[in-house]
């Protein structure tokens, strides 16, 4: 059943996934991702006594925050299927509140950001390419998360959430 149920998830997702769409969501969420990344550094640099203010990235980043775009069509599917248990019938999108379904949705996206941060970490250190490495800071998991940044991915994934959305949806 779990087999059937998660066969049918992906061919709804690829279904309702215009590709158009998804490429300039994909642009949009890798561009700010990337600013969001200058900006965090920068203020790294005041804390290290330097006031040129000097924010850094990678091209590596762009297509890992590029992935934000996928996060918009994945809290939809959550939705759809949360609505669906028996019980969870005031959990539709319609239903619940704008802030609890910011929430609902702020927290998915957090963990969501984590796993796709663990894995790409994990995958571009065992190339030698990871950009960035945690294991100095004592909330560290493999060098490659901080659990500390659970807030920011929360509202990134809200904010990517916010500048995926189409007109019509909103």
């Amino acid at each position: 059943m779990y087999g059937t149920a998660g066969l049918l998830s992906i061919l709804w997702f690829m279904k309702t996934l215009n590709l158009k769409q998804f490429l300039i969501n994909f642009c949009r969420c890798g561009i700010a991702g990337w600013c969001l990344e200058v900006m965090f550094t920068s203020v790294d640099s005041i804390m290290a006594g330097d006031w040129r203010l000097m924010g850094r990235t990678s091209l590596i980043m762009f297509p890992i925050y590029g992935m934000g775009a996928l996060l918009g069509p994945i809290s939809g599917m959550m939705d759809s299927w949360l609505s669906d248990l028996p019980g969870f019938e005031e959990a539709s999108r319609e239903r619940i509140s704008p802030l609890a379904l910011a929430i609902r949705h702020g927290l998915l996206f957090m963990v969501m950001i984590f796993i796709a941060e663990y894995v790409t970490g994990i995958w571009l250190t065992g190339a030698g390419i990871c950009p960035w490495d945690y294991s100095r800071w004592p909330d560290n998991v493999d060098g490659v998360i901080r659990l500390n940044f659970a807030p920011l991915w929360f509202f990134t994934g809200l904010l990517f959430e916010r500048i995926t959305k189409s007109k019509s949806r909103s």
